[in-house]
């Protein structure tokens, strides 16, 4: 299994969720108010000089989802380049 990781900007929140759930991802943690630095947007610190937040989601999925996932955010962020769309994978072992 793998975790599929999504960090976008919270403004885009019910698009960039309905996108996953119409694809078939209805199960997800979801992380509201994330603050940080990226490459491809302005910071979004929440604060006056740097207003806005991010948003992450957290999906837990087996390995052959992964390329289903990777190109449902290859299409969101063409379609929507503002929403600082950044994607990442890494290993998950369940502990139960």
């Amino acid at each position: 299994m793998k975790m599929f990781l999504v960090i976008y900007t919270e403004a885009t929140d019910e698009s960039i969720t309905a996108a996953f759930k119409e694809a078939g991802f209805k199960a997800y943690t979801k992380m509201h108010g994330a603050t940080g630095e990226g490459q491809e947007t302005e910071p979004k610190l929440g604060t006056h000089f740097w207003p806005g937040k991010n948003n992450a989601l957290f999906f837990a999925v087996h390995d052959e989802d992964i390329k289903k996932l990777c190109s449902l955010v290859t299409n969101l962020k063409t379609e929507q380049p503002r929403a600082g769309l950044r994607a990442f994978t890494f290993p998950l072992e369940e502990c139960i």
